[in-house]
């Protein structure tokens, strides 16, 4: 009969016996930083499971992430597995040879992922996939609770409902909407999180079967809808940065925020107490269709030269289980793709909800593989609108001859 001691004993050469004799150590790379802590315990639930691997996440400034990934990449120096973006930005490091391609055999999960999802981290050079997508975003409106209720307001069923309410919001004293566009990107931001009901799904499908361009009246009314509803922007919006915009929503100065589901957390943290909820900009009908933007923020990708190929696929199948979502989604605040993953969190429950009723955050997922993106063109173009600098009409028209520059479809 053996001892308690002895069987512990036991157990331990066992354990020494099942794991290699040395463990592999693999880097992860992120630009998110203030993700360190729940990156740290995602390793640590995936270390017990692979014993003799080990991951080391290391973090980078987002806004020099890129240049830092694609320069040490190009000098064989980079991580064995990395987050990378979507789309554009994903491709210029897929197709430069640096990641290893990606199936069903190797990470099992991307067989479950949607195709919209698997796409944007899809090289269309070769077809083949290069990441595991990570996370989708939403462009919405955020708005605040307690103002709404104190003033009586609900969320608004047509254009001119909105419009009323930012109106009873501004003689209440307070700011309608924190946006400003002094940051070039939240151009882009506010035509998608407040015209899409107004453009409407067929102008998108159209846009992307080459059958309309961005000078279709439809959109055209769109960036016409957008100047109407800046006058319930703060004054001296045209100066007003990013930073100080966030600033003014999360103090309760502002009762709303044209922006992404990413925004959330950020709103959350700087004021723990605010109640928040989500509703999609309407249409001009009650019976529009209320859509919102959406796009996949980047996925999880591994180094094509890594010394250690199977562990790093092992790092990558991992993050492809609804396992691995359900702590993204819990702990990172996150839309997760992955099949099966419910929310905890009521905001996130409802921004799940309106994307079943979403369009592209087209810029972003059809025009910012070559250059002049749309993306760039679209955000300058605003900004000059939104300033009195250009008819909506001149938008429209300047961000369509940009494009067409490479877009066959846009020279007819």
């Amino acid at each position: 009969m053996t001892t308690i001691a002895q069987r512990t004993a036991l157990a331990a050469v066992a354990a020494s016996l099942a794991a290699p004799a040395f463990a592999q150590e693999i880097s992860f790379w992120s630009w998110r930083q203030e993700d360190r802590a729940v990156y740290e315990e995602i390793i640590a639930a995936f270390e017990a499971q692979n014993p003799g691997i080990d991951v080391t996440f290391e973090a980078f400034e987002a806004s020099s992430y890129a240049t830092v990934l694609s320069t040490a990449l190009a000098a064989e120096q980079g991580p064995d597995a990395m987050m990378v973006r979507a789309y554009g930005a994903f491709e210029a490091v897929a197709g430069a040879g640096y990641l290893m391609p990606l199936d069903a055999s190797v990470v099992p999960g991307l067989a479950n992922l949607p195709a919209d999802a698997v796409a944007a981290e899809t090289l269309r050079a070769d077809g083949k996939v290069y990441a595991v997508p990570f996370a989708s975003q939403t462009m919405l409106v955020v708005y605040n609770k307690d103002i709404y209720a104190d003033l009586g307001l609900s969320v608004p069923q047509t254009w001119d409902e909105l419009l009323a309410n930012s109106k009873a919001i501004e003689d209440a004293g307070l700011f309608a909407f924190a946006n400003g566009t002094a940051t070039a990107w939240q151009n882009e931001t506010i035509v998608s999180a407040l015209t899409s009901s107004l453009v409407g799904r067929e102008f998108f499908a159209y846009v992307q079967a080459g059958a309309a361009d961005f000078t279709d009246p439809r959109y055209v009314g769109g960036l016409e809808a957008l100047v109407e509803v800046s006058e319930y922007f703060p004054d001296g919006f045209i100066g007003l940065d990013y930073a100080s915009a966030q600033q003014l929503f999360a103090s309760g100065m502002a009762a709303m925020f044209a922006g992404g589901s990413f925004e959330l957390a950020n709103f959350r943290s700087q004021n723990p107490e605010i109640e928040l909820g989500v509703f999609a900009a309407p249409g001009r009908d009650a019976a529009d269709e209320k859509l919102v933007g959406i796009f996949f923020d980047g996925g999880y990708a591994g180094n094509a030269r890594t010394e250690h190929p199977e562990a790093v696929q092992k790092w990558l199948a991992f993050l492809a289980t609804p396992e691995f979502g359900q702590m993204f989604a819990n702990q990172l605040g996150n839309i997760s793709p992955i099949p099966g993953v419910t929310f905890e969190n009521s905001l996130l429950q409802d921004v799940a909800a309106l994307n079943a009723h979403s369009v592209p955050y087209i810029m972003l997922t059809d025009f910012r593989y070559q250059e002049p993106s749309g993306s760039v063109l679209l955000q300058g173009a605003v900004q000059k609108m939104l300033a009195g600098e250009a008819t909506p009409e001149d938008a429209a028209a300047e961000v369509t001859a940009g494009i067409a520059t490479y877009h066959e479809p846009f020279r007819n």
